[in-house]
């Protein structure tokens, strides 16, 4: 594990098969999945020049109803 208690394993690809990937996986849960996604998704953002602040969700209120007569 490394610092932040993350479990990191180093493999050649051509040794590497799915089979460990998909039992550790499962095993996390989908709290832990969603967190793994999402940090690749601020990182791919940053190393695009990005900022994490850029991906919040952007919400527009408005009502929609007939016009005043």
């Amino acid at each position: 594990m490394d610092k932040e208690g993350r479990f990191i394993e180093i493999r050649p690809i051509t040794q590497g098969t799915t089979d460990l990937d998909i039992a550790f996986w499962q095993a996390q849960g989908p709290e832990a999945i969603f967190r793994a996604a999402w940090e690749l998704v601020v990182t791919a953002h940053e190393l695009k020049g990005g900022t994490a602040d850029e991906l919040r969700l952007q919400r527009t209120a408005f009502s929609i109803g007939e016009a005043p007569r």
